[in-house]
C-alpha cells in the first residue's frame, strides 16, 4: 500500500481531515464514529520511517503509530472540537502506550496537515495543561502529518464486524476503566454512544 495525499482527497469530497493516534485505531474508529459531523473514518498507520507497503505486520518496526483518518463535515464540527473529544477520549498522560497496549505504535499523537491544524493541536494541548485538568504532564506529540496508509479491510469497522470480541478487547484493556478515572464526569464528551 502506498500513502495516499489526504489533502486533495478531503477538499475535493467538501470534508476536510484530521489524523488522530489513540492507542487501538478498533477503538477510536467506534468512538469518533459516533460523533456528530464525522463523515467517515478509516483505520491506518502513519508517522513512521517508510513511505511503502506498511501493514500490520511491519508498521511497529517502522515505527509507525496505529491512528485514524477522520473526515468531517467543517459545517457540523470544527478541528478544534474534534481536538477537545480526542483528548477526552484517551490517556494522554501516558507516554508508552494506552491502556493494555504498550509501545511506540500505539502513543498519543495528533498529526497536523497544515499549519492552521498545527496551532490549532498546540493551542489546544497548553489550554489543557494550564487548565490543571489532568494530574500529570501531557504525552501525546503534535506532529506534521506524514503518509497515511490505510489498514487491511478485516481492522476496518472491526467493532462492527467482531462486536462479542470486540467489546471483551476494549474491556479487558481496561480504555473505558481508565479514560474514566483521568478525566471524571469529561469523559468521552462529545461521543453519542
Amino acid at each position: 500500500m502506498n500513502g495516499v495525499d489526504i489533502m486533495g482527497e478531503a477538499q475535493a469530497a467538501g470534508t476536510e481531515t484530521a489524523i488522530f493516534a489513540g492507542g487501538c485505531f478498533w477503538c477510536i474508529e467506534s468512538d469518533f464514529d459516533h460523533v456528530p459531523g464525522v463523515v467517515e473514518t478509516i483505520s491506518g498507520y502513519s508517522g513512521g520511517q517508510t513511505t511503502e507497503n506498511v501493514t500490520y505486520k511491519n508498521h511497529v518496526a517502522a515505527r509507525h503509530r496505529e491512528v485514524l483518518k477522520i473526515k468531517y463535515d467543517p459545517s457540523k464540527i470544527s478541528y478544534d472540537k474534534l481536538l477537545d473529544i480526542f483528548w477526552r477520549s484517551v490517556d494522554p498522560t501516558d507516554g508508552g502506550g494506552q491502556f493494555c497496549d504498550r509501545g511506540h505504535s500505539y502513543s498519543t499523537a495528533v498529526y497536523a496537515l497544515n499549519d492552521e491544524q498545527a496551532k490549532l493541536a498546540k493551542a489546544s494541548k497548553a489550554k489543557l495543561e494550564t487548565s490543571k485538568a489532568l494530574s500529570a504532564p501531557i504525552r501525546t506529540e503534535i506532529a506534521q502529518a506524514g503518509p497515511f496508509f490505510a489498514a487491511e479491510d478485516y481492522h476496518q469497522d472491526y467493532y462492527q464486524k467482531n462486536p462479542v470480541r470486540y467489546k471483551y478487547y476494549r474491556y479487558s484493556c481496561g480504555r473505558d476503566a481508565r479514560v474514566k478515572q483521568v478525566w471524571g464526569n469529561q469523559a468521552y464528551s462529545g461521543i453519542n454512544k
